[in-house]
C-alpha cells in the first residue's frame, strides 16, 4: 500500500489513508482518484451541498463491499470539522457533518464514504426546508426512458405554474428534479406541496406516473416518491458518486439534454469532470422560488375531501392520515 498522503486543503491538512485503494473496480479508481474528482468540481459540488449537514454512508472496502449509515461525526475527529445537531423523526439526536468546505468532504472520503446525503434545509437554519426533491423511481418492469418522459411531464407541469425545475441522475436508474426555495416553509410544508404534485403529476399520466404509496398499486410506471421530502429526510447529493463498480456521478443536467440516448450510465467520474471543465455548472443559475403555487394545489385537494397520503412507518401518525396498511392487508367489512 502507498504511504498516506496529506493535503492541504481549505486551510487545513487533511490525510488520506491508504490513498491507492481501489473504490471502484471498473477502471480501478482510488480513494485519492475520488478526492481529486471532487477537488476538480469544487465549485458545482459546494453550491449544491455546501453549508448543509449530511448523511455519510461508508463503503470501508470500496463500491463492492459492504456499507453502513453513520449519522454521528465520531469523538475522534479532528477539532476543525463542523457539525450540527440534527433529529431523526423518533426525535434521537445526532451530530452531523456539516460540509463546510472541501476539506471536509475528503476527510470524509477518507472515512470511506461513498453517499453523501444531503439534508433539505442548511445547517444555520434548520426550520426552513429550502429544497423540494422530486424522487422519479422506477418501480419493476420501467426503464430509463420510461423515467425520462416522466421528468419531462414534470418540468412541463412545474412551468404552468410559474416555476422551474433542476434536474440531476441520481446516479443510478432514477432521475431527481429539484426546485429552490425561499426559506420560508418547514418540512411539513414542503412535504404537502410534494404530495399534491406527484398526485397532479398522477392526473396528467395515469399511465406514466403514479403517486401509490403502496406498491401492490403502481403498477408498471414511474412513482413519484413525495415521502423523500418528509421531515428529517435526506436524498443523495448532487455530484456525489455513487458506490457502483463504474463509479457514476449524480449528474446535474440540462433539460435539452434530455433526449435519445441519454442514459445515466455514462456519467462517470471523468465524464463529469470533463463536462464541468468545459460547460461550467448546469445549476449555476438555480435561483430561490415560491412554494406557494404548489401549497394551493395541497388546498384544493384538501377542499376536495383527499386526504393525506401515508407516512413511512419510522413517522408517528399523523393528521388526516389514511391507514397504513396495504389495501390488500386491510380488514374487509363484515358482508351486509
Amino acid at each position: 500500500m502507498a504511504a498516506d498522503v496529506v493535503l492541504d486543503l481549505d486551510g487545513q491538512q487533511v490525510k488520506i489513508s491508504h490513498p491507492d485503494k481501489v473504490f471502484f473496480e471498473e477502471r480501478g479508481e482510488t480513494k485519492l482518484d475520488l478526492v481529486e474528482f471532487y477537488l476538480a468540481i469544487r465549485e458545482p459540488l459546494l453550491a449544491a451541498m455546501g453549508g448543509r449537514p449530511v448523511l455519510l454512508q461508508r463503503f470501508p472496502e470500496g463500491a463492492s463491499g459492504k456499507s453502513f449509515f453513520q449519522k454521528r461525526v465520531p469523538d475522534s475527529a479532528p477539532p476543525w470539522l463542523q457539525t450540527t445537531v440534527v433529529s431523526t423523526p423518533n426525535g434521537t439526536t445526532s451530530n452531523a457533518l456539516v460540509i463546510a468546505d472541501l476539506a471536509h468532504v475528503a476527510w470524509a472520503v477518507n472515512m470511506g464514504c461513498l453517499g453523501f446525503h444531503v439534508w433539505p434545509a442548511r445547517a444555520d437554519d434548520p426550520e426552513h426546508a429550502d429544497e423540494l426533491r422530486i424522487d422519479l423511481d422506477p418501480t419493476p418492469g420501467v426503464d430509463f426512458p420510461m423515467v425520462q418522459e416522466g421528468a419531462l411531464v414534470v418540468r412541463d407541469v412545474l412551468e404552468e405554474l410559474g416555476l422551474v425545475g433542476w434536474p440531476k441522475t441520481t446516479g443510478n436508474r432514477g432521475i431527481h428534479v429539484y426546485l429552490r426555495l425561499e426559506p420560508r416553509w418547514d418540512g411539513y410544508q414542503v412535504r404537502a406541496a410534494a404530495v399534491a404534485l406527484a398526485r397532479e403529476l398522477e392526473r396528467r399520466r395515469p399511465d406514466l406516473l403514479t403517486a401509490a404509496w403502496w406498491k401492490e398499486e403502481r403498477g408498471r410506471r414511474v412513482f413519484v416518491d413525495f415521502n423523500q421530502n418528509a421531515p428529517h429526510k435526506t436524498v443523495f447529493g448532487a455530484w456525489c458518486v455513487r458506490a457502483r463498480p463504474g463509479g457514476q456521478v449524480s449528474t446535474p443536467f440540462l433539460w435539452d439534454e434530455l433526449v435519445e440516448g441519454f442514459h445515466p450510465d455514462r456519467f462517470t467520474m471523468p465524464v463529469v469532470k470533463e463536462r464541468v471543465a468545459e460547460h461550467g455548472d448546469p445549476w449555476g443559475t438555480m435561483a430561490p422560488q415560491s412554494l406557494e403555487p404548489l401549497l394551493a394545489l395541497h388546498e384544493r385537494d384538501m377542499a376536495a375531501g383527499l386526504a393525506d397520503a401515508p407516512w413511512p412507518p419510522v413517522y408517528p401518525k399523523m393528521p388526516n392520515e389514511p391507514s397504513r396498511v396495504a389495501p390488500s392487508r386491510a380488514k374487509k367489512p363484515p358482508p351486509g
